[in-house]
């Protein structure tokens, strides 16, 4: 009786935990993934909680009486207290500092999303099938990716009427997905040589289930970490657009704006509250999500060994 009760121990043991729980313990090995992950969080809930709460008309009402406001000092003109001061236009810094923040998650979640669709759908497909399907979608990628991607954009975001947040998603969409599609193809192509995809295709199993239920699983550790640097790079790309001056139109907020008062000298060494907190809020949000996707990279990798 023992014996047999010393074997189902064993065999609950060997069960390998479902990912809520892997996730949650390599969280609680990695002290600083954890306090990433709730900096993190405290981030989104206060820029989107706050971005409902703030008005966006009032906060681009320029105000020259309050052009360059210091943090702490009393509008009369528009009845409140900057915070962390205003800018040139004499607008609330802590206003555009939280509707930017929202504007560049929202955009960098949005286009990481789509070009993760269309990337790893295409790029699988295109490793699985090989032969005249790998040819036209690798030849259809190797030419967007010659092209001077940054200088298109920023031509399309020129003549485009009418431009909007969502034009520039998906003008950035449209071009960012070719590097995911030639990296999960290359995979694809060894993962389609093991013997559980020459197994499932003896039985009958559809080509859509191989790729995107027993594949695709295998892939889940290039997966998140390609997702979470490239939510990372997005937010900075469209902050980097917008600091060039051809991302977000001028009457939408965004990190972007706001660093580029920077490159006034007189701001940048004299004015640092108008710059300063969008710069730091970048950096922590950049580091906070670089480790927190290191931590699901590796309890994606220990799953797939524990099988």
């Amino acid at each position: 009786m023992s014996e047999a009760i010393s074997k189902t121990d064993v065999a609950v043991e060997s069960i390998p935990p479902m990912g809520v729980k892997m996730i949650s313990r390599e969280f609680k090995k990695d002290k600083l993934a954890l306090f990433s992950l709730a900096l993190l969080v405290i981030i989104l809930l206060t820029v989107f909680i706050g971005a409902l709460v703030v008005n966006q008309a009032d906060i681009m009402k320029v105000s020259i009486l309050d052009k360059y406001a210091e943090p702490g000092t009393y509008s009369l003109t528009k009845d409140m207290t900057f915070l962390l001061g205003a800018d040139e236009g004499g607008r609330d810094v802590l206003g555009q500092l939280i509707i930017g923040a929202r504007n560049s998650i929202m955009i960098g979640f949005a286009i990481t999303i789509i070009t993760s669709v269309i990337g790893v759908g295409l790029g699988i497909a295109a490793g699985y099938y090989g032969g005249i399907v790998d040819n036209i979608l690798m030849r259809i990628v190797d030419f967007v990716m010659i092209l001077p991607i940054q200088m298109i954009i920023i031509v399309f975001v020129t003549i485009i009427p009418r431009y909007n947040v969502w034009s520039f998603i998906f003008i950035m969409s449209g071009f960012y997905w070719v590097g995911k599609a030639r990296l999960f193809r290359s995979k694809t192509l060894s993962e389609g040589r093991r013997d559980y995809v020459s197994a499932s295709k003896t039985l009958g199993t559809s080509d859509f289930k191989i790729m995107f239920r027993e594949i695709m699983p295998n892939l889940s550790s290039l997966i998140i970490t390609n997702l979470t640097m490239n939510f990372a790079s997005n937010i900075g790309i469209e902050t980097t657009l917008t600091f060039l001056g051809f991302g977000l139109p001028s009457d939408v907020p965004s990190l972007g704006t706001l660093i580029a008062y920077a490159a006034n000298g007189d701001v940048l060494s004299n004015k640092l509250w108008v710059w300063l907190p969008a710069s730091i809020l970048i950096l922590v949000m950049m580091l906070s999500i670089n480790y927190v996707g290191q931590a699901l990279k590796r309890s994606a990798d220990a799953r797939q060994r524990l099988g």
